[in-house]
């Protein structure tokens, strides 16, 4: 699936189910050319200093990145989301406060607070999303930094008068987005179908509400933060008006 829901009341969406098929290993958003770059940058931003990873899902940063000598702490509202997490490290390894990024507390000061995979438009209301930015704020030590990666969005293949655009369209699987303009809203719609005769369809949503980099840099500011830089990847590319996501890095004083 393209997009995560594990906030505002939608933690029932990660069922047993959902989380149980989430991790793809070594493919996809599992793929070590994805996972590496992200482990790789927030181990510099972290600077010697202790992780706080929001909605940490089943760890798919931040047990690589533990691994790679971060110490970790992690925020997750959805149970199988962690029993899965729970399955690669204990809590010895990587404590996690079960609660909403937006307002749940970890114990300690921390240099580095971060969100992945479009995580924070998961909060849908732009209230929300700047406590969200606050709550970052609130756990890190002066100096320190967080970390959003977020798509842009891409109102441009929404023709006037349309509502509706394909995101996927592969064997088994049919991705419809359904777009609420005057609110920023989309929601997602994953169709999967079983094989054979009669095709069955599961049908799974996830809403979100999208953000502008520019009003993500205004929340920011309302938090404290000062935007330090924007790429286009992990990998720091060039960020351009072509970019369909980004990896943006506020600062505190």
């Amino acid at each position: 699936m393209r997009r995560s829901v594990r906030d505002e009341g939608f933690a029932e969406i990660w069922d047993d189910e959902i989380a149980d098929a989430y991790d793809t290993p070594g493919a996809g958003m599992f793929a070590p050319e994805v996972v590496g770059p992200a482990v790789a940058r927030l181990t510099e931003l972290a600077a010697g200093g202790r992780a706080l990873e929001f909605a940490i899902g089943t760890g798919r940063i931040g047990v690589p990145l533990a691994a790679a000598g971060v110490p970790v702490t992690g925020i997750e509202l959805s149970g199988p989301m962690l029993r899965r997490l729970r399955a690669k490290a204990g809590e010895e390894t990587i404590p996690v406060v079960v609660g909403d990024m937006a307002s749940a507390t970890a114990p300690g000061e921390y240099t580095l607070v971060y969100l992945v995979f479009n995580t924070i438009s998961n909060l849908l209301t732009q209230a929300g999303q700047v406590a969200c930015f606050r709550n970052a704020a609130r756990h890190l030590a002066p100096g320190g930094c967080f970390v959003i990666e977020l798509e842009v969005p891409d109102l441009r293949r929404l023709p006037p008068g349309q509502g509706a655009v394909v995101f996927g369209n592969e064997p088994g699987y049919l991705g419809l987005d359904t777009f609420d303009v005057l609110n920023q809203r989309i929601v997602s719609h994953h169709f999967t179908f079983d094989a054979g005769p009669g095709r069955a369809a599961r049908l799974t949503r996830s809403p979100h509400r999208y953000v502008w980099p520019s009003e993500l840099d205004l929340m920011g500011q309302l938090a404290g933060f000062a935007l330090e830089s924007r790429h286009a990847d992990w990998r720091g590319t060039e960020f351009t008006g072509e970019s369909r996501s980004h990896v943006s890095v506020y600062r505190l004083p």
